[in-house]
């Protein structure tokens, strides 16, 4: 989401990116313009007019852009390098963000270079240069470029979040376009349009020859692609298939070769149902499981139809091994911000029904930490998981008694559950009877109570200040300490700016660092 950088209080990186982002632009369409209206070997060309000068321009833009665009995707790339310095430069985690910025930047130089060139033909056939009609159908500038426009129409309308919403599918076909978009993009100059004057001799081309340096994004874009078909078809063994309530199913798999950190996601495969379609879901199990799992709402076709072929139609929190195993194919892990999460002294974990998933995993692997005596500056941690349902919370309810109560150190796991759905009268009736009898909450069994309504994380991050000031919630603390805090959130982006604000409000110079605000997964 964009919220977690470009809106946050980093004002100055904000600033540069875009002074950056819109003053190369800027310049290569300056360079572009003036290098066609001052070369005297292009003066022919120049004589159709203004129009010629913006399309050069725009067209230098675009091999900019064009060079660009792949490289946000390189999933692997990018998760080698947030790990190194140039992280605390560029915060890889927006690649998307920046991918649609090199997108709809695209989209603007092509409507400048296109409705120039259009003009360029006319012009160019008044001049008796070359018919409209030829370099509009059999030119191989003409050619290439109305696919590339067609092929963007179609990626375009399809990336509308409304349509990936209702049909991922459509989406995730036609921008595998891009394939043939990029194609056309590296041959779009081969017709020598741009040539010189006659008159000086021996014609020959003289464009700028962009492709070159615009290939190099493809290039290795490519060899990211071969390296995931590589990985993903490495040996994978589904061990076990879990039935959740509320439509959510728990799939287990060995994979020798599969190894990750905490909170990072993977991208699942299965051939029975397309050999083509990869989706996305968050790792579950903690790298010192013995074994992966993934948790996965049905809530889509492709989702409806996995539990189909896995067999899913036994009683809920039941496990079983189908008898008929489909095959699998895992490519990842791909990193998140959330790997960051042990560099906190304290840490705040935010999930909204499924959005529980990343949590899991990283609840588990801190676990670990302190139950192996592993070294890390995490010293709190306050889990919140707001559901819509009761039904939700048996997802991983055995999980968090387990950690509940076996957890080394008194107050350092804290659960707040909250139940934002209305009740019917006899479900509320037994929770009251329950509630009296038992020391443990009726709905989830854990020690914590169960909270109804939706949480106000305006006073909870104030009352948390305050209690941090006083020393009351980390001992030793003094007030003209600073105090490292880290919000992690998985689920609907309506929330996440909801915390935005929040964090921005409790935020206090010199004394705590809201700042860190991540947003690790979308539901």
């Amino acid at each position: 989401m964009v919220e977690s950088f470009f809106e946050r209080k980093f004002a100055p990186k904000r600033l540069l990116f875009w002074i950056f982002w819109l003053g190369s632009h800027a310049g290569l369409f300056a360079y572009g313009f003036i290098k066609q209206r001052d070369d005297p070997e292009l003066s022919n060309l120049t004589a159709i007019g203004l129009s010629v000068m913006m399309s050069r321009g725009a067209g230098l833009c675009l091999a900019y852009d064009g060079a660009l665009i792949l490289l946000p995707v390189c999933r692997n790339l990018i998760s080698y390098l947030r790990l190194t310095f140039l992280n605390k430069l560029i915060l890889f985690d927006e690649n998307i963000w920046f991918h649609r910025q090199v997108a709809y930047s695209m989209l603007l130089w092509t409507l400048i270079h296109t409705f120039s060139h259009y003009i360029n033909f006319i012009r160019a056939e008044e001049l008796g240069i070359e018919k409209a009609w030829f370099i509009h159908y059999f030119a191989p500038g003409g050619q290439t470029g109305h696919i590339m426009l067609l092929i963007m129409v179609l990626m375009y309308t399809s990336a509308h979040h409304s349509i990936r919403q209702q049909s991922f599918e459509t989406f995730w076909y036609t921008h595998h376009l891009a394939f043939i978009f990029m194609m056309c993009l590296y041959t779009h100059a081969v017709g020598c349009f741009v040539r010189t004057n006659i008159q000086l001799g021996p014609q020959h081309c003289k464009g700028y020859f962009s492709w070159e340096y615009t290939i190099w994004g493809g290039i290795i874009y490519f060899f990211e692609r071969v390296l995931r078909e590589f990985r993903s078809r490495q040996p994978t063994q589904i061990t076990k298939v879990i039935n959740h309530p509320s439509n959510a199913i728990e799939i287990q798999f060995a994979k020798p070769s599969f190894k990750y950190k905490a909170g990072q996601y993977l991208f699942l495969n299965v051939p029975k149902i397309s050999k083509l379609q990869w989706h996305p879901f968050t790792i579950t199990s903690a790298p010192d499981d013995p074994f992966v799992s993934v948790h996965i709402r049905q809530i889509g076709d492709f989702t409806n139809e996995l539990a189909e072929v896995l067999g899913c139609n036994i009683p809920t929190n039941k496990s079983h091994v189908p008898k008929d195993l489909p095959k699998l194919r895992i490519d990842g892990p791909f990193g998140t911000p959330a790997e960051d999460i042990l560099n906190n002294e304290i840490t705040i974990l935010v999930g909204c029904g499924i959005g529980i998933t990343p949590f899991a995993s990283i609840l588990k692997n801190i676990w670990y930490q302190h139950k192996n005596s592993r070294p890390s500056k995490l010293r709190r941690v306050e889990f919140f998981w707001i559901c819509r349902d009761i039904g939700s919370f048996e997802w991983f309810q055995s999980l968090l008694k387990t950690l509940e109560a076996t957890q080394l150190e008194e107050g350092f796991l804290k659960f707040h559950i909250y139940l934002t759905s209305n009740l019917r009268e006899s479900t509320i009736q037994n929770i009251v009877i329950n509630d009296v009898s038992n020391n443990s909450d009726p709905l989830t069994d854990l020690d914590s109570r169960t909270h109804y309504g939706r949480p106000n994380f305006n006073d909870i991050f104030l009352r948390l200040k305050k209690s941090i000031k006083n020393g009351k919630y980390l001992p030793g603390i003094e007030k003209n300490l600073s105090t490292n805090i880290g919000v992690y959130y998985c689920g609907p982006s309506r929330l996440a700016k909801v915390l935005k604000v929040d964090c921005n409000n409790a935020n206090s110079e010199g004394f705590l660092d809201f700042l860190n605000q991540q947003l690790i997964c979308n539901e």
